[in-house]
């Protein structure tokens, strides 16, 4: 019997490990991100694509933020549990429009975490202005838990 013990051990531990990596990451819900923006992604069709919403916090314009429609597409993960991404902000609010790429992770406690960039291009009224046009930046969402 001694000598099972390291072995139901071991079998222990490599099914606990497998269950944690197992876990995967959905993109489908509410999400903010590092600088207080809102987004909704709403279900992941057969074909990976998905449509939502984003409320974003942040903004050069003068204009009143409103909410604004998203399109986007995930890699079909084929038992892939931690996904690419991409998706399209056209701003209800502004003449910009926002692409934004990404993946979606499990961090190490359990937690979902989408890691993105994006590039932002705003019209310009000249193609001398074109330079000043796109800008670049990351940004870091978690899930949003409902209150309960």
């Amino acid at each position: 019997m001694v000598k099972m013990t390291p072995f139901l051990l071991v079998l222990c531990l490599a099914l606990v490990a497998h269950g944690f990596s197992a876990k995967k990451c959905v993109l489908t819900g509410r999400w903010v991100n590092d600088l207080g923006s809102n987004m909704t992604i709403g279900t992941v069709n057969r074909q990976g694509e998905f449509a939502g919403s984003y409320h974003t916090a942040v903004t050069s314009t003068t204009n009143k933020i409103r909410v604004s429609p998203l399109q986007g597409s995930q890699h079909r993960t084929n038992q892939k549990s931690q996904p690419t991404f991409g998706f399209t902000v056209n701003w209800s609010f502004s003449d910009s429009v926002t692409v934004f790429t990404g993946q979606c992770f499990v961090d190490e406690t359990g937690k979902e975490v989408l890691k993105t960039m994006w590039l932002l291009r705003s019209r310009v009224d000249d193609i001398k202005d074109d330079w000043k046009a796109t800008m670049v930046g990351i940004n870091i969402f978690t899930r949003l838990h409902s209150q309960e």
